[in-house]
């Protein structure tokens, strides 16, 4: 086994849209430059997301300079949005955030024609307008983005090892259970991948399952990162990330193995506390 170090980094300028992976990654305070600073929105202002339109992970945002997205889908031609120069006029019903930036009507039609019914893509200018809770390890002086809970997610790859044979022995489980019974096997496992938990950064290396609950404080490079808290999971990490199928894991293997104070537990928050670049490769230290 190597050293803990870097082994992918990704930002999500959409929020609930695929990721897009990264060679070097800049770390502000508010958390990786140009994650989840776009948002789709009802007529409502309410969020609308992948959990109830499992789709819009199949839907990607390529980050470019200042902000700008380019949008791109399966059979659409590909759309640049800048960041909007307006207000935030927009009202949104986020937590923590009353208004958004609208993204313009070229972008509403895009989106609404990708999502299946009426949206606009709305732009948050400034993370600091926001802020972190408290519930959540943090406080209003520190930025977030459209982030649900802290600027930075972080899991390792013995924990997502330790979860998917978890997952295999529930599997083996169920197919005796079925054979005995003469009900069909269950359809093929397929190992569980690490675009189900939507990390900004993983980490591989020389690390026992879930150490990550632990970390305090970690350097990644000349980046310094304190814990915010354990992340909880959703129904968003069932739907497979090539096919957008929902199924039942990971929650049903998180639910026997990793449910506490009724969440269900992968991965950590991070809050940035020394901004800088992380490359692909970083040493990453556990301080405390």
């Amino acid at each position: 086994m190597s050293s803990p170090h870097v082994a992918a980094l990704t930002v999500y300028p959409v929020k609930s849209f695929a990721g897009h992976p990264l060679d070097e990654m800049d770390v502000e305070v508010a958390g990786p430059r140009g994650d989840r600073r776009w948002m789709l929105v009802d007529h409502k202002g309410s969020t609308v997301t992948s959990r109830s339109h499992p789709h819009l992970l199949g839907v990607r945002a390529a980050p470019g300079p200042g902000g700008a997205v380019t949008l791109s889908a399966p059979g659409r031609e590909p759309l640049r949005v800048e960041p909007p120069d307006g207000p935030p006029g927009v009202v949104v019903t986020l937590s923590r955030l009353d208004a958004a930036a609208d993204g313009g009507d070229a972008a509403a039609r895009w989106c609404s024609e990708v999502a299946g019914l009426p949206v606009r893509l709305v732009w948050l200018d400034d993370p600091a307008r926001r802020g972190m809770s408290a519930k959540h390890g943090g406080s209003a002086d520190d930025p977030l983005a459209l982030t649900d809970t802290g600027p930075l997610h972080v899991t390792t790859t013995a924990s997502l090892r330790r979860l998917d044979a978890w997952a295999a022995e529930i599997h083996d489980e169920v197919t005796a259970v079925a054979l005995a019974s003469g009900d069909p096997a269950p359809s093929v496992r397929t190992p569980l991948d690490m675009r189900r938990f939507r990390p900004n950064l993983v980490v591989d290396g020389d690390l026992e399952a879930f150490a990550e609950d632990g970390w305090r404080t970690v350097r990644v490079g000349d980046v310094e990162l304190r814990f915010a808290g354990r992340c909880g999971r959703c129904v968003m990490t069932t739907v497979d990330p090539d096919t957008l199928v929902k199924g039942r894991e990971p929650l049903r293997t998180l639910a026997r193995h990793r449910r506490s104070d009724g969440e269900l537990w992968f991965g950590v928050q991070m809050v940035p506390v020394r901004p800088g670049v992380v490359s692909l490769g970083d040493p990453v230290t556990v301080v405390a």
